[in-house]
Formats: C-alpha cells, structure tokens, sequence
C-alpha cells in the first residue's frame, strides 16, 4: 500500500511541508482490520494513532446497566483512537470496533512523542488535531444539552449522511441519546414532510 492518502492528509492542515509529511508518513505502519474486530477494548491502553484510510469505525462505552452507547463514529480521512488513554496512559473505558473492514496506518505512542520532539511542525499539526477534536466534543455536549432529539438526528443526517450507510439504527440511536424507538418515530414523522 502507498501512503499517498496520509501524507495528503498531514499536509492538508497547512502545518506540514509536503517533504516534511513524506518523511513523517515513513514512520507509520499499516494496519488493516475485518469487520467487526476491534482496534481497542476497554480495559487496555490505547497505543496506536491510527489514521483510518479505508473503512468506517465505531467507538463505544458499556453505561452502569452494561448497555452499549456509541460514543464516536470514525470514516475514512479520520483519526481513530482513544485520546485520554492514548496521552494519559491510562486503561481505556471505551472500546473501537470495526464496523466495515477498514485499512489504515498508525504510529505507537512513543514514536509519535519521539516526532513531536524532533518536529515542531508535526507537534503543532497534533495541536491542532487535539483542538479541533475538543472542539467537536464541546458541540455534540452542547447539542445534546440545547436541541431537541429531531434537530440531533437532523444535523447528523444533514452533515454526517454517510453514518446511515454503515451503522446499525441502535447505534446510531445511543449515539443520539435517544432509545431506538424514538428514532424509529423521528425518521417515520420526518419522512411525512
């Protein structure tokens, strides 16, 4: 496999230098995955920052009755890992399955410390991600706070369209926090107008 799609990706932040991002993508190792397996379980800690070129992932933790909830979905383009594990080294409370089979590159923990160090711009390109990662996270808290069940599920078919073609309606639903039969009457009452 080439790595054409992950250097276009590191130099896409404007961060990288198109040379810089060759020789930073020497440094990742691929990785491919079968449906269902999973790249994470919970209880381990997270030690690969796998950058999914291929695929669609989900992340998910068990709630205190041991009910799945989706806490992330992951498509091709995208980073696929544990953040609070991965930098914190701690055990992960969330797992990441493979919901297609998936291919992709990632570097272990202590190679991308080894590149922050030796590359400012790599660093920064990190940064960057961290940010834009939070980011998302602060807007999904909020939306769950501030809009109602039907803008969710709105917002997510309007800008995310292709999580309906890989992930089961259950998932989909916990990732809403709604159960899955108000999104069943969503999607129906929707469908009307």
């Amino acid at each position: 496999m080439n790595k054409d799609i992950l250097v276009a990706f590191l130099h896409s932040s404007n961060l990288i230098t198109m040379s810089a991002a060759k020789e930073i993508a020497d440094h990742f190792t691929y990785k491919s995955l079968a449906k269902n397996q999973f790249q994470l379980t919970e209880g381990k800690i997270c030690d690969e920052y796998l950058f999914l070129e291929k695929g669609y992932m989900r992340g998910f933790a068990h709630d205190i009755d041991g009910n799945e909830v989706t806490t992330a979905f992951c498509s091709a383009g995208q980073l696929a890992f544990e953040v609070s594990s991965f930098f914190n080294r701690i055990r992960s409370k969330e797992n990441i399955q493979a919901l297609t089979d998936c291919e992709g590159w990632y570097i272990t923990y202590e190679q991308l410390n080894q590149l922050f160090h030796a590359s400012p711009d790599f660093r920064e390109f990190g940064r960057s991600v961290l940010v834009k990662g939070y980011t998302q996270l602060k807007t999904r808290m909020l939306m769950q706070i501030t809009e109602t069940a039907e803008e969710r599920y709105s917002f997510l078919l309007t800008n995310y369209p292709h999580i309906f073609q890989h992930a089961a309606l259950k998932h989909i639903a916990s990732f809403l926090g709604i159960t899955d039969t108000s999104l069943s009457r969503i999607r129906k009452e929707l469908s009307k107008k």
